[in-house]
């Protein structure tokens, strides 16, 4: 009887729940408990004071490094299961916002200006392109974009010479004025942020006229150009400027042809007062193939950041190639002048066209503590004179006949 008493307190004993040193526990069932992920292996998880008596300086070392391990492996898992959801969560709101862009006006004017005014093997030859580094235009002198690792090196150093050139300015008070003209797309506005962003707004100013007022047309045309030129100190930016009459006013009807022969007379006259008051004028005109236009504009609609670039005149603009062709031909004959001669950049690739019109600029003007090294002449490849650089289809005899006194 005794002895049956101790067998069963002994059983009792044996299936009574006990942690083990594996991180089981063991129930009165038999079965296993649930396993502690972060326990150790039953070698390295032993009691601290059993340890202090039976662990060697090398397994205690192992066994605080292994913990170590376990840790570092925990963590880095934690947050590649973290990268992994942010980056679904960043696929998903690009996919619902290109589907929003989709939704834009833009998008059908775009495809059906181009189902109806564009060459078909010029929009398959575009759609073909893989890489936006390719060169599209078969007459521009590089096959491929600038690398940017080597456009960034180069615009950092040219935009502290703008700085320099800018103090200068301001020292001895000079007035300098800068034209930006161009078809569509074309750069004229992302060569204006790189020259002024590192410029002080007080003495640099950029002027983007919207359509004229009711008062303003009953104004004198060049009345309120005027009123935004420079004063002594002063640098000022025109993105489009008084040669929308030339241009898009012409083409599109919005001016008379009495008032658009008007302008070809007067415009010599009123930038040569301009230059012998004293003013430093420079004309561009940003000069880009058919191709890389439409490349442009099938790009900005797609995108909703860019979308406010297009309005349905500049859609429209994509059928009247040869018109704007045209009009820029007859507007480089009558005001390429002496005094103010025009400056082609050939913008197919962007970088290439900022950072040669800079140099261009930098070049002309003495500003005190130039860095010639840095300063070099544009590639004249890429930046030249209304005689030497046209676009693709336009008549070289016409730029020939231009830069008339």
């Amino acid at each position: 009887m005794a002895r049956r008493i101790v067998e069963a307190e002994i059983h009792s004993e044996e299936v009574k729940p006990e942690e083990t040193q594996n991180g089981f526990t063991a129930a009165a069932s038999g079965e296993p408990g649930i396993k502690d992920e972060t326990a150790l292996p039953a070698e390295f998880a032993a009691p601290k004071e059993v340890l202090a008596d039976a662990e060697t300086p090398e397994e205690a070392a192992a066994r605080k490094q292994l913990k170590k391990q376990l840790k570092a492996q925990k963590k880095a898992e934690k947050k590649k299961a973290k990268e992994k959801l942010e980056s679904t969560m960043l696929k998903e709101k690009i996919s619902s916002t290109k589907v929003l862009a989709a939704a834009f006006p833009m998008v059908g004017l775009i495809d059906e200006q181009v189902r109806t005014s564009i060459p078909e093997e010029l929009v398959a030859r575009v759609k073909a392109v893989k890489s936006k580094k390719d060169i599209i235009s078969s007459t521009y002198p590089y096959a491929t974009t600038m690398k940017g690792s080597a456009y960034l090196a180069e615009i950092e150093l040219l935009q502290i010479e703008l700085v320099k050139m800018q103090a200068w300015v301001k020292e001895v008070g000079e007035r300098v004025v800068l034209l930006f003209e161009g078809r569509d797309a074309a750069g004229k506005g992302g060569t204006i942020q790189r020259f002024t962003e590192n410029l002080n707004p007080r003495g640099a100013k950029v002027v983007a006229l919207a359509k004229p007022s009711d008062t303003e047309r009953g104004q004198w045309y060049f009345q309120r150009y005027i009123e935004k030129l420079p004063t002594r100190g002063e640098i000022v930016f025109f993105d489009r400027s008084w040669y929308n009459r030339a241009g898009v006013e012409h083409v599109m009807g919005f001016c008379t042809p009495h008032e658009y022969l008007e302008f070809m007379r007067q415009t010599p006259e009123f930038e040569r007062m301009m230059v012998r008051s004293g003013i430093r004028l420079y004309k561009f005109w940003f000069s880009v193939s058919r191709e890389e236009q439409l490349r442009r504009f099938l790009g900005r609609a797609q995108d909703p950041l860019k979308q406010w670039k297009l309005s349905p005149m500049d859609v429209e603009s994509l059928g009247r190639w040869e018109s704007y062709t045209k009009a820029k031909e007859a507007m480089l004959f009558y005001t390429d002048t002496a005094d103010a001669p025009w400056t082609i950049v050939r913008s197919d690739d962007k970088n290439r066209a900022r950072l040669h019109a800079m140099k261009h600029v930098l070049n002309s003007i003495p500003y005190a503590g130039k860095d010639t090294d840095v300063v070099t002449a544009p590639d004249p490849r890429v930046v030249g004179s209304a005689k030497t650089i046209y676009e693709h289809g336009e008549d070289s005899h016409a730029h020939a006949a231009s830069h008339h006194s």
